[in-house]
């Protein structure tokens, strides 16, 4: 079968990948002049099943109350004129039921474990190298109230299969000793052996070199204008590049465009509800010796995550809904230096921060849009949130089984829309 895949992040060159690893022919569309240059360019590097506590949970409530008005706020909402907002906005807040949290938590840890297997094998059939590191994630904590309730989310995720244990301070410096310099703001930790870190531009760049040596077209510097559709199928997609105008048709479309996916499949009377959350990162290069961790940490007062990458430490984290805006927030950037260096006073590095900012797609509930349209031959594969790169494997092979009629062997919501 012929499949035309809109976007070549992260998701889109996994699903690339894995249909083409079942039999496809594939061509991917992307704006971009290489793989993986948007919103998987230089994210936090985490591959953290750890991570599936969705930001709409009891407790996000009284936090978004307390960081009113602050500018480095972690969660930032920023009203805007914008239908789009309002809406993702009123159907984030029942998600934050006890009920549906706990739903969420099991959907996404199913999806996350699965696509971690899948991440693996693929990188010992393939010997795909980007900086990744088996360490685990440590996430550690500051603030009492904090700890505690990480502990009560944590003790779920244990009960859906993952090997997060929580672990007393002196536990947090075994596992990490960069941490030393910080031992008098920790309370405690939880960690996870199996999870992992690597630099998703580098897993994306060299996956999309070995799936065009595998026969995948990749049409870069191409923006996809519309999608076409005609007698209740999608008929062709209407794109842009240097030559002018061109209709490209396909026996089946995957729509895997992370925050823009909602407004190429507005115009078919799609309502995704998929909402741009704009993530930072600052990237430090390091100077010889310097003390900086190498096992991946999550700092959950402030959600950042920080992984060693090679010479580099990525810092990144935070949620703005502040629409399609890119531009950096000096504040916010500002931020996550100074915690860095709250925490590890003694860090060494060479040159200046590189700083990045990339719009997540979210839905209200982190759950992911993955499976079958209206549209007989529209699919989808967005909405992954903050866990794109760790969900990126998982849900493309889970997309490609759906694509040839078979059911993957997870429990998740695949839904049709």
């Amino acid at each position: 079968m012929k499949v035309l895949v809109l976007g070549a992040g992260v998701v889109g060159t996994t699903s690339a990948w894995y249909l083409a690893c079942a039999g496809h022919q594939v061509t991917v569309i992307d704006r971009q002049p290489l793989a993986g240059n948007e919103t998987s360019f230089a994210n936090g590097g985490q591959i953290s099943v750890s991570h599936a506590e969705p930001w709409a949970n009891p407790h996000v409530l009284s936090r978004v109350l307390k960081w009113l008005g602050r500018e480095d706020a972690p969660l930032l909402w920023r009203w805007r004129a914008d239908p789009a907002q309002l809406a993702w906005g009123l159907r984030f807040l029942p998600e934050c039921l006890p009920g549906r949290t706990q739903r969420n938590i099991a959907a996404i840890v199913a999806l996350a474990l699965y696509s971690r297997r899948c991440l693996q094998a693929l990188r010992r059939e393939t010997g795909i190298a980007y900086d990744h590191l088996e360490r685990g994630i440590l996430h550690f904590y500051t603030d009492p109230a904090e700890y505690e309730q990480a502990m009560a989310a944590a003790a779920v995720m244990r009960n859906f299969g993952l090997d997060r244990a929580p672990v007393d301070v002196e536990r947090c410096l075994e596992i990490e000793p960069a941490l030393a310099d910080c031992r008098h703001l920790l309370v405690g930790g939880d960690y996870t052996p199996s999870d992992e870190s690597g630099d998703a531009h580098k897993f994306t760049v060299a996956l999309s070199e070995l799936a065009h040596a595998a026969g995948v077209d990749f049409r870069f510097e191409t923006t996809v204008d519309r999608i076409i559709e005609k007698k209740g199928r999608i008929a062709a997609v209407e794109v842009q590049h240097a030559n002018g105008t061109e209709q490209l048709q396909a026996d089946a479309y995957v729509l895997a465009c992370g925050s823009y996916s909602p407004l190429l499949a507005r115009p078919l009377g799609l309502r995704l509800p998929v909402y741009p959350a704009k993530g930072y990162s600052a990237t430090l290069s390091l100077a010889p010796g310097s003390p900086a961790p190498t096992v991946s940490l999550t700092d959950d007062e402030r959600k950042l995550v920080f992984s060693r990458l090679g010479n580099r430490l990525r810092i990144a984290g935070t949620a703005e809904f502040n629409g399609y805006n890119l531009e950096l927030n000096e504040v916010r950037c500002r931020a996550v230096i100074e915690r860095a260096h709250e925490l590890f006073p003694r860090l060494e590095t060479v040159g200046e921060p590189q700083f990045w900012c990339g719009l997540r797609p979210a839905t209200p509930s982190n759950v992911p849009l993955i499976g079958a349209t209206r549209y007989p031959n529209l699919w989808l594969n967005t909405g992954h949130g903050t866990l794109g790169w760790t969900m990126s494997c998982g849900s493309a092979a889970a997309l490609a089984e759906l694509i040839d009629g078979r059911q993957p062997a997870l429990d998740f919501p695949f839904r049709k829309c």
